[in-house]
């Protein structure tokens, strides 16, 4: 991605989809290009929190609801150190932002960090196209190099897929870090960094536990030299079908019986761990306002999503598997993909979404609770 922060506000733009399909509208951001997957989020609310979510890295970042912009940006939200996505996409982006809480306004940052945007563009029909056919390779263009739409096509159709694409070491960190218990401590996690959000350790922290953060590319024995009395796998970006390692670790996790708990790309490394495979969705689940049920309790949660892939398991019967019997407990409303995996002879479960949920909903946060008790049961 190259960029240039001058005259943005001005600036024309254009957004090529691989399949040919372009749309034409102003600057927003930096000035430049950038290549990703198209995806667009269904959220209302919640673009900081999206933003720097790491796994939305190498992702293009459509917003479906118009209004954009409207709270600005603080220093309090972010889920991580940086923005993620390549690029960002909105229809009517706020001129000045109207919040006690704001540092400065969206496109601000998105300058700053050099984050290719556009603007004034028909975001209805863009994510109605992406219903349509999927999630594709776009790339989003402006100043100077707006005029020759074949040329800017053939460059779209060099950027590299999103199938096969190994991405979580890229985005994780490279020191383990600890993220200490708020209060008396109770337990200790060691969390496999796959492109973790800031919240997820602190919602344990609120919890008692003391949150070990280690790299993706960590060993087994690099995850019990913190003496966890459990392991946690985060959510991250790319091909689950890719992350050997992170599968052959949490192997060894499932073979010594420590409560294990993952959400997203964790719950995809679950399924491949347990002999499941996965796939990619045609246009994924992005946004805050998911129904997904759960199927112990029958309960249904609004829930926050982020992923293009899914785990291919069976929805109505029990698996035998190398770790005892294995069970999909969640599923989502609409279209019952895999939401969920619990193993029913040891302590391990995952959820496909986001329970930390900084932007809301918190329907999910029992999530934490549960994993808790799985610790408390071991330990007892």
């Amino acid at each position: 991605m190259t960029t240039s922060t001058r005259g943005a506000a001005k600036a024309p733009a254009v957004l090529v989809l691989e399949d040919g399909r372009a749309f034409r509208g102003r600057a927003y951001g930096a000035v430049g290009e950038t290549f990703g997957e198209a995806v667009f989020s269904t959220g209302m609310t919640g673009y900081q929190e999206t933003l720097t979510d790491p796994s939305y890295h190498r992702q293009v970042v459509v917003m479906t609801a118009p209004h954009v912009g409207n709270t600005g940006v603080n220093d309090e939200d972010p889920e991580s150190q940086r923005i993620w996505v390549a690029g960002y996409v909105v229809r009517d982006p706020a001129r000045v932002p109207s919040n006690w809480r704001a540092q400065r306004s969206l496109d601000e940052e998105l300058e700053r960090q050099g984050v290719v945007g556009i603007s004034g563009i028909d975001t209805r029909a863009l994510t109605r196209h992406l219903r349509e056919r999927g999630a594709m390779r776009v790339g989003i263009f402006s100043g100077d190099v707006v005029a020759d739409e074949a040329t800017l096509l053939a460059r779209v159709k060099e950027a590299p897929e999103m199938v096969g694409a190994d991405l979580s070491a890229e985005v994780a960190t490279k020191e383990t870090y600890v993220v200490p218990a708020i209060g008396t401590k109770k337990f200790t996690v060691a969390a496999i960094d796959l492109g973790i959000k800031g919240m997820t350790p602190h919602r344990m922290a609120e919890r008692g536990i003391e949150v070990h953060v280690l790299p993706a590319t960590a060993t087994l024995d690099e995850v019990y030299a913190v003496e966890p009395d459990g392991v946690f796998f985060s959510n991250g970006p790319g091909d689950p079908a890719t992350a050997d390692h992170p599968v052959s670790v949490m192997q060894g996790v499932l073979e010594r019986k420590t409560p294990l708990f993952g959400i997203c790309f964790g719950n995809q490394i679950l399924g491949r761990a347990l002999g499941f495979g996965t796939y990619k969705l045609k246009y994924g689940h992005r946004g805050i306002n998911q129904p997904v049920q759960d199927r112990t309790t029958g309960k249904v949660e609004v829930t926050a999503h982020n992923h293009g892939f899914a785990v291919d398991a069976p929805l109505d019967k029990v698996s035998d598997t190398a770790f005892g019997r294995a069970e999909v407990s969640h599923v989502c409303l609409n279209d019952q993909v895999v939401e969920g995996l619990q193993l029913l002879d040891q302590p391990a479960f995952s959820v496909q979404y986001h329970p930390e949920a900084a932007a809301g909903p918190h329907d999910a946060a029992y999530l934490f609770d549960r994993f808790v008790s799985l610790m408390e049961g071991q330990r007892a």
